[in-house]
């Protein structure tokens, strides 16, 4: 059921035309209120989540996803071996559209949904690279090519998860859309400069991030009650900006001496301001994204400490225990960062109890 579904309630002035009318009689209407006031008692009273997101709506959606997974894959085997890998992918795109027709358009099923959805994007994107350069295998060779394939595929997979959004309305499309854009972006870099493709990739990443960050706070920022689609649409944005962002910021300090302790505190600094911006945006992406990298940091502390036999426990004992704390002290921890906000910025951002 739908948020704006819960939030249906029969407004006084109908109850009374409806007993002045005679459909309904008092004791009824009187019924009809107390019903109403009881549900709205069990609603305040159930815990608050300001990133509810509908992932499954029943165990029948994961058994159609695994049927759909094993179809797909077999589908896929027949038909990379009758037709090649181009011929495949074109196959799987065109499978996926047409199941979607049924388990997304009809039976409005969310996780067979956005499966069908990403495999026909990744089915897309592959029959076109593919189409370009069939020797690679999958169609990823920057070097052999100065990166057309992938700024071809990209462009494609964009306009293509443009029609399946028009048709279906599936949230996770348009961060798919905006995926397709970055990899053509990133083919975009090998074509001008492929001599110093790879040393500008991380600032293009992290450019890249910041844009779809962005994107997404104006979805978020237009719906800051998270009642409507645009706040599912900003969930798969900021899942697709968090690691475009994270790993650029963190990977060289890694590659440049990640045992380093100046380079383990350089780690563990980034991820408390990336915990402070998932605080005031009210989204724990960004902080998903950065546990990998947090760990590593904390675990060479640990080493450098002299304690190199316990450092998984201990730095899964430490990761644990914060996740732990931010999620019990999530809201008391944002509304303090928030007071601390302009008032129009705070209340611009999403509700907060």
């Amino acid at each position: 059921m739908s948020s704006a579904q819960e939030m249906l309630a029969i407004s006084p002035g109908v109850l009374r035309t409806a007993v002045d009318s005679g459909l309904v009689t008092a004791e009824q209407a009187q019924g009809l209120r107390e019903l109403e006031q009881a549900r709205a008692q069990v609603r305040e009273a159930e815990p608050h989540d300001d990133e509810k997101f509908r992932f499954i709506s029943g165990f029948s959606d994961i058994f159609v996803t695994i049927g759909l997974g094993l179809f797909l894959g077999a589908l896929g085997y027949f038909s990379g071996n009758a037709v090649g890998n181009a011929g495949m992918f074109a196959v799987i795109a065109v499978a996926s559209w047409l199941l979607a027709e049924y388990f997304t358009r009809r039976q409005r099923m969310a996780l067979p949904s956005i499966v069908l959805l990403l495999v026909y994007a990744g089915a897309v994107f592959f029959t076109v690279a593919e189409a370009f350069n069939p020797s690679l295998g999958f169609g990823l060779g920057l070097g052999n090519h100065g990166g057309l394939p992938i700024v071809i595929a990209g462009l494609v997979t964009a306009v293509a998860t443009a029609l399946h959004y028009r048709r279906f309305r599936v949230p996770v499309t348009i961060a798919a859309g905006v995926a397709s854009l970055v990899a053509s972006a990133v083919g975009v870099l090998f074509m001008i400069v492929p001599d110093f493709a790879e040393q500008a990739a991380k600032p293009l990443l992290l450019a890249c991030g910041l844009a779809v960050f962005t994107l997404a706070m104006r979805f978020d920022l237009s719906d800051p009650q998270r009642q409507t689609r645009r706040t599912d649409i900003a969930f798969w944005l900021h899942m697709l900006a968090a690691p475009l962002i994270v790993h650029p910021l963190i990977s060289g300090l890694v590659g440049d001496g990640g045992s380093d302790v100046v380079s383990a505190w350089s780690i563990l600094a980034i991820f408390v301001g990336l915990a402070l911006v998932a605080l005031v945006v009210d989204r724990r992406a960004i902080l998903v994204s950065g546990l990998s990298y947090a760990g590593f940091a904390f675990g060479a502390l640990v080493v450098k400490a002299g304690l190199s036999d316990s450092v998984v426990p201990l730095t899964m004992l430490v990761l644990g225990a914060l996740v732990l704390l931010l999620s019990a002290g999530w809201h008391a921890l944002r509304r303090a960062i928030l007071s601390l906000l302009p008032g129009a910025l705070a209340h611009r951002l999403p509700a907060h109890t």
